[in-house]
């Protein structure tokens, strides 16, 4: 075996859809597709910015030029991106989806991030009943990635926002009821507020113990989604957002994260 062949580094592992490489293009461009569109709800590729080349999603998602054009195109179709010849794709914002959102300028009072809790109450607690009814394994491996990513986002002393967004938002996909999801999508992660802390000092560690009892709450309502208990899904989610809502208002300030 020639010697460049054996110092050829390896290539690098495809995330996230990869192990759909057996599925059809049409079902790997659209999970393309909503990868990419929470990407850009969350802020992960904010408006303005490029999009990576089609190179670089290949390699990263494990999936073809052919797939990778055809979710550019559903992109462009809900008004998220827009490629400009000979320049690259670049992010619009929210599109169509932005005829109902939750900007971030709506949730700098106690009030307001009050009110948007009690529409989480009100959507969430039955999504997770449903969740639990419906949803399958892969769901499952899903909403446990995302609390391995809050943990790890804890451990490193992180604020978990992002994972604690992609935990409900897998809950609200477990449904198999894409009105759930596409709200949650369309709220994007401005709906998960962290109370204002106290000053510098006392920040870190009242924030680590804040997440850590977030992470028990996240942990009972993934149990009962497991165990296929709807009831007890409902009531663990219920309690969740009933607590964070009580965390906010003895708080006294909020302000979105």
């Amino acid at each position: 075996m020639p010697l460049h062949t054996l110092n050829a580094p390896a290539p690098p592992a495809p995330t996230a859809i990869a192990p759909a490489m057996q599925r059809r293009p049409r079902s790997l461009a659209h999970e393309l597709v909503g990868t990419l569109g929470d990407r850009i709800r969350d802020g992960s590729y904010p408006p303005a910015d490029k999009l990576p080349t089609e190179a670089a999603i290949m390699a990263e998602f494990g999936v073809s030029r052919t797939v990778v054009r055809e979710a550019i195109s559903k992109l462009q179709a809900s008004g998220l991106v827009e490629t400009r010849h000979g320049v690259g794709t670049f992010v619009l914002g929210l599109g169509d989806a932005a005829a109902f959102r939750i900007a971030p300028d709506q949730l700098s009072t106690l009030h307001e991030v009050i009110a948007v809790l009690e529409l989480r109450i009100g959507v969430e607690t039955e999504a997770a009943a449903l969740a639990a009814v419906r949803r399958t394994d892969a769901d499952l491996a899903r909403m446990r990635s995302a609390l391995g990513a809050f943990m790890g986002a804890l451990e490193a002393g992180r604020d978990a926002v992002g994972a604690d967004f992609q935990f409900h938002l897998e809950i609200a996909r477990a449904t198999q009821n894409q009105h759930f999801a596409d709200l949650m999508a369309t709220l994007g992660a401005t709906i998960i507020p962290r109370a204002r802390l106290g000053g510098p000092q006392g920040a870190s560690s009242e924030q680590a113990a804040y997440l850590q009892r977030v992470h028990a709450e996240h942990d009972s309502i993934f149990d009962a989604i497991a165990r296929q208990d709807p009831d007890g899904a409902r009531a663990a989610m219920r309690t969740h957002l009933a607590n964070s809502r009580e965390r906010r208002r003895r708080s006294g300030d909020a302000i979105p994260r």
